[in-house]
């Protein structure tokens, strides 16, 4: 929690005045029982004074304490509520700044459940326990105190229930917390998982529905849901002895204090007014331990969501510079300067060069990639070819640094990648990836993202090259609005958009991640024929797992089970690649 403190930093004032105004709440409210046993003292001998003045004056001031307190609550609570709000709003604007910045690794380590449930729920949570805090963390404790001062003030003896009674509360208040706090951390928790559930079966509802899964996924989430009821419900019923709990306790020191009180009338060492001023003062430690206890579970909630909220920050993030902190314990050039003196120039003035290439995703798991090495000159079209889970889009990945290679080294025009500006090369990237992705907004919006000041003649031009002119006149031109995720849109007419983001960009390296797997063999075809005719030559990576797509390419690299198996023309490969042969007889005689 203390990492976030400075979220309040601009709201320092707001953050002193809301405590203050509380306190001074608070003190006109201990003054209010004095009053209330003048007037009742006074109006007991009122038979034989008949001073009428001083109930009058008294009534007024009661009034006044009673407004001046309103007053004080509410601009209490204004400033309280500005400072929550302002606080919750620049932690949540830096969280999310934060979380954009995250590497693949980080991102699909943390999952989108996660991530959603610390940008809403948990930063919610911590904004209702700012509020809290300042509101009544200082007030509570002070009216405790204060109406235990204020009962030694009008009799010391009966001031010694207070102190016993007060006492037995915080002990019984401290054992609740200390079997609650633990089940409320489980909570967020289960919570997490509850979320990941639902997220998984509303993206997946037409899957579920296509396989009439609807009631195992229902059962599913009751079996979820029901472990996060039964913890909410355990976790509440021991907050629910709380109140219980603290009633009894005060009223039966108020039964002990009534009776000592009216012994002590008896005698003559009390007034009626003191003993109903007692009575008041016991009232007023009731109510403010029970907010104290709820302020106290708020508070623990509050710094749970924290924790969690902070355990993102603590995660490295993809900064611009090239994260040399990551750099630390990634391989370098292991040539030694005879070796790198030997290498032939070729090698040095590559446009793009994996050298003996690995990743693993994770310290302790297998390799997705091994040995991968080519070199790629520029203008060149690389084809990546390979069954599922082959390793075709984790190699494309490590060229823009989606993830570092865990081996060997990629070198684009002889500098490693991981010397390079992240932006900066980011910005000579070009990608398409596997899931056409597309934002609530028009046409012309989506397609410069790359490059915000593209004229509509670029525009016409990315959307000749990705074929999908066709496209934009259906739906009334550039200025049409897609909407979210482009559900307005079919699965080709969103490949061929993204395809046109792209090229809007003008990238030196262009990576078609299956790019036209939605898209028909002659579509596929004059975009492939198209791409040839790009100004900017660009290197142009094509994965797919269609031999047709990557056939005319210069190079075509096979993978199977992360291992380049071969590498070579489409002609080169039908003579010495069994696995290419097998993929390309398969295909082109099930569409002959």
């Amino acid at each position: 929690m203390k990492r976030l403190l400075k979220y309040l930093h601009n709201y320092r004032k707001e953050s002193i005045l809301a405590p203050l105004f509380k306190m001074l709440e608070a003190a006109f409210e201990l003054f209010v029982p004095l009053v209330i046993a003048a007037l009742i003292d006074r109006i007991t001998d009122f038979s034989q004074t008949g001073d009428r003045s001083f109930i009058l004056k008294c009534f007024a001031l009661l009034l006044i304490l009673g407004l001046v307190g309103l007053v004080s609550s509410c601009t209490a609570q204004y400033f309280a509520a500005k400072a929550a709000t302002g606080f919750s709003k620049e932690l949540r604007h830096d969280l999310f700044a934060h979380l954009l910045s995250l590497g693949y690794p980080e991102i699909d380590r943390l999952g989108t459940s996660t991530m959603i449930t610390r940008m809403t729920a948990d930063v919610n949570t911590a904004q209702n326990g700012v509020n809290m805090f300042l509101r009544l963390f200082l007030r509570s404790p002070f009216i405790v105190a204060g109406a235990v001062v204020m009962a030694f003030t009008i009799d010391a003896f009966s001031a010694g229930l207070f102190v016993g009674v007060v006492i037995l509360l915080f002990l019984a208040v401290g054992l609740i917390m200390r079997s609650n706090i633990p089940l409320l951390k489980k909570v967020q928790t289960k919570l997490d998982g509850v979320l990941n559930l639902t997220r998984e079966s509303l993206s997946g509802a037409r899957v579920i529905r296509a396989f009439t899964l609807e009631e195992q996924t229902a059962s599913h989430f009751r079996e979820e849901n029901g472990d996060l009821s039964r913890i909410q419900q355990k976790a509440g019923r021991i907050s629910g002895l709380l109140n219980p709990l603290t009633y009894v306790m005060i009223n039966l020191g108020i039964v002990f204090l009534i009776r000592l009180g009216g012994i002590r009338v008896s005698n003559g060492a009390l007034t009626t007014g003191q003993v109903v001023a007692l009575y008041n003062y016991m009232s007023q430690i009731l109510l403010e331990l029970i907010k104290f206890a709820n302020l106290i579970v708020t508070i623990n909630r509050a710094l749970a969501s924290a924790n969690r909220i902070g355990d993102v920050f603590e995660i490295p993030s993809e900064d611009a510079s090239g994260d040399p902190k990551r750099q630390q314990d990634l391989p370098r050039n292991t040539e030694t300067p005879a070796e790198a003196a030997g290498t032939d120039r070729k090698d040095k003035t590559a446009h793009i060069e994996f050298r003996n290439v690995s990743l693993r995703y994770h310290e302790n798991s297998d390799e997705v990639l091994t040995g991968i090495s080519f070199r790629a000159e520029k203008g060149q079209t690389i084809g990546i070819i390979g069954g599922t889970g082959s390793g075709k889009t984790s190699l494309i990945n490590l060229i823009p640094r989606f993830y570092d290679a865990t081996g060997g080294q990629i070198l684009i025009d002889g500098t490693d990648i991981r010397e390079l500006d992240r932006t900066e090369l980011k910005k000579r990237v070009g990608i398409v990836p596997q899931k056409a992705v597309l934002f609530s907004g028009t046409i012309a919006e989506n397609l410069r993202w790359g490059n915000p000041g593209a004229t509509m003649e670029e525009l016409d031009e990315a959307l000749r090259l990705s074929v999908a002119e066709d496209v934009v006149r259906a739906k009334g031109g550039p200025d049409a609005v897609i909407e979210q995720n482009g559900r307005n849109l079919s699965g080709g007419q969103r490949q061929r958009l993204t395809i046109a983001r792209a090229l809007v960009k003008k990238p030196e390296i262009l990576i078609l991640d299956d790019a036209s797997s939605a898209l028909d063999n002659m579509t596929d075809l004059k975009l492939r024929t198209n791409l040839r005719e790009l100004s900017a030559n660009p290197t142009v990576f094509i994965v797919s797992q269609r031999s047709s797509s990557v056939m005319g390419a210069d190079l075509i690299i096979v993978l199977d089970d992360g291992e380049a198996v071969g590498m070579g023309t489409h002609e080169e490969l039908l003579k010495t690649c069994e696995v290419y042969r097998e993929i390309y007889e398969t295909q082109f005689k099930k569409e002959a």
